[in-house]
């Protein structure tokens, strides 16, 4: 039963597993997904979703007038019916890119200022934040495959030293590798400030992944601690991901990491848990409204940090 009283936090009718409440909060990756954006800040359409994210976008440039009006319409279908968002996004950046690919100077970025201006006026419920920036006290590490920085403009609004990470950056990266950045937030696809930063397929890292010494480093991190997924929808299929943390990854299995996810219906959700599994990955529902999120990790943070 998740229950604490000094909070008065009492989800009687969720459970949760003691294997993740004993762990010391130093153990814990957290893998921070667009629904704690979508939480934190519901006002802001673009942080619903990867997709919202990118309709947003695309509906900048039609404003901006940096595309096409054709290739305006070709990107809304695109968005609406492939799987795979982030090669949208991709062929989206190259779009609004010079010739050469390169993404600097790029109508990317203005479009992705555009889409999260002034986003710290739009906190509407930092208690997840609170809560994840409690578990950073005591030691959490923390990776986000969103572009906002929410959970560092609150944590510097309160007083923590909170500083926003990109895989350019491979010695900043490292010393997160290895907890020696305690407010460091790594950004696995950038931040919408530093688009250069920004990473949306595999040949993007070729950086990271020459250097055997940090990817080494980073794909440790899945044997030795335990990653806690929260707000996540797609992230294990997400190609940068696997390619930080499991291309080497033999036996999965053999791992312990946690998901917290909605339960909408029954069959889909215990078929979601068998899949899982074989990735060492323990689901844990927090209800069947996402409005119950915010309470039910408000509390688990609470357990977390007492144990």
């Amino acid at each position: 039963m998740l229950k604490d009283g000094g909070s008065n936090i009492d989800l009687k009718s969720r459970k949760v597993l003691r294997t993740l409440t004993k762990k010391n909060p130093s153990d814990l990756v957290l893998v921070i997904g667009t629904g704690v954006s979508a939480a934190v800040a519901p006002g802001v359409p673009a942080l619903r979703s990867w997709r919202c994210c990118i309709e947003a976008v695309i509906d900048a440039a039609e404003q901006f007038e940096v595309l096409h009006p054709g290739d305006i319409v070709e990107f809304r279908k695109r968005a609406l019916r492939e799987q795979d968002l982030l090669v949208v996004a991709h062929d989206l950046i190259r779009k609004m890119s010079p010739r050469t690919g390169d993404n600097t100077p790029s109508f990317f970025q203005d479009c992705l200022m555009e889409v999260f201006d002034d986003l710290e006026t739009h906190i509407q419920n930092p208690t997840i934040l609170e809560s994840i920036i409690s578990l950073m006290d005591k030691g959490a590490t923390v990776l986000t495959t969103n572009y906002d920085n929410l959970l560092e403009l609150y944590g510097q609004k309160i007083g923590k030293p909170m500083e926003s990470l990109d895989l350019n950056d491979k010695a900043k990266v490292m010393q997160w590798a290895q907890s020696r950045l305690q407010y460091g937030v790594l950004h696995i696809h950038g931040l919408y400030t530093r688009p250069c930063g920004m990473i949306l397929d595999p040949s993007g890292y070729k950086d990271v992944a020459q250097d055997n010494v940090l990817l080494d480093e980073l794909q440790s991190l899945y044997c030795r601690k335990s990653f806690v997924f929260l707000g996540c929808g797609e992230t294990l299929r997400d190609q940068i991901f696997q390619a930080l943390f499991l291309y080497t990854m033999p036996n999965k299995v053999s791992m312990e990491h946690y998901m917290l996810v909605r339960k909408e219906n029954a069959d889909a959700f215990y078929k979601l848990q068998a899949d899982m599994l074989l990735n060492g990955i323990k689901l844990m529902s927090y209800g069947e409204s996402f409005t119950n999120f915010p309470l039910y990790l408000t509390g688990l943070s609470a357990l977390i940090c007492k144990a």
